[in-house]
């Protein structure tokens, strides 16, 4: 990934993960696009007692949810060393919403630590510039798309189970653009290789596209063509689109 830094007019690509950068009195998340870094949100935290912390893990949860329903379900979390910031947050969802790690859960997420400051953009920039940020990113990205491909693969296998799998670009844009009521096809994902939107010639369809499914809710996702689930991906034609089951 190249230039980290947000600059003005730049392109910022696509939302590749969520950077939740945890410090003593509060965290700051961060959108890490394709191309760029942009804050997001922040937390404070107003306290040192047991009620002032869950509050403060529940902020940063519903700060997350909106990401988590467009798609964006690879979270880094970073805290400085010697400290268990990062870990008492991931205790705290872990008891609270264990929604999160269910494997085939529809807002499911996957986490990956890392020691570091993340509360001011040149600290951002710095980091996402370490091999040990990259690491961690490849995990977690890899992982997450590998767990949506399994949803994938599920829909593939099942028989009259009322679901579709797309793999057109017109079959897509038909089902996205369409009213759906009880009983229709509903949109669930819409996944596809970063390869392939790099080579279509039909640009500015993909980007609408998934322009007018984030409006409509629908979760995106664009992995790495090299990757396991993008290998994968790659030979169904780059581009599918499976719908949520009756």
């Amino acid at each position: 990934m190249a230039n980290w830094k947000s600059k003005r007019r730049c392109r910022r690509g696509y939302p590749v993960a969520v950077l939740v950068g945890f410090e003593e009195k509060g965290a700051v998340l961060w959108q890490i696009f394709s191309k760029v870094v942009k804050p997001y949100a922040a937390a404070k935290l107003n306290g040192k007692d047991n009620k002032s912390l869950y509050n403060f893990h529940e902020c940063v949860v519903d700060a997350l949810r909106p990401l988590l329903k467009e798609g964006v379900s690879s979270i880094v979390l970073t805290a400085p060393m010697k400290t268990n910031y990062a870990g008492g947050f991931l205790g705290h969802i872990r008891k609270h919403h264990p929604w999160l790690f269910q494997e085939n859960g529809s807002n499911a997420a996957t986490f990956g630590e890392l020691v570091g400051s993340a509360g001011q953009l040149h600290e951002v920039s710095d980091l996402v510039k370490t091999e040990g940020f990259r690491k961690v990113l490849c995990e977690i990205t890899s992982g997450d798309a590998n767990r949506i491909m399994d949803t994938l693969e599920k829909r593939l296998n099942e028989i009259d189970g009322g679901t579709a799998v797309l793999y057109s670009l017109e079959e897509i844009e038909e089902l996205v653009n369409s009213q759906w009521e009880c009983g229709n096809l509903k949109p669930e994902y819409i996944v596809l290789t970063d390869r392939y939107l790099a080579d279509t010639r039909e640009k500015n369809r993909v980007h609408r596209l998934l322009q007018i499914s984030k409006n409509k809710r629908i979760k995106t996702r664009i992995v790495n063509a090299e990757a396991k689930a993008g290998i994968r991906l790659g030979q169904l034609g780059g581009l599918v689109c499976f719908t949520e089951p009756e």
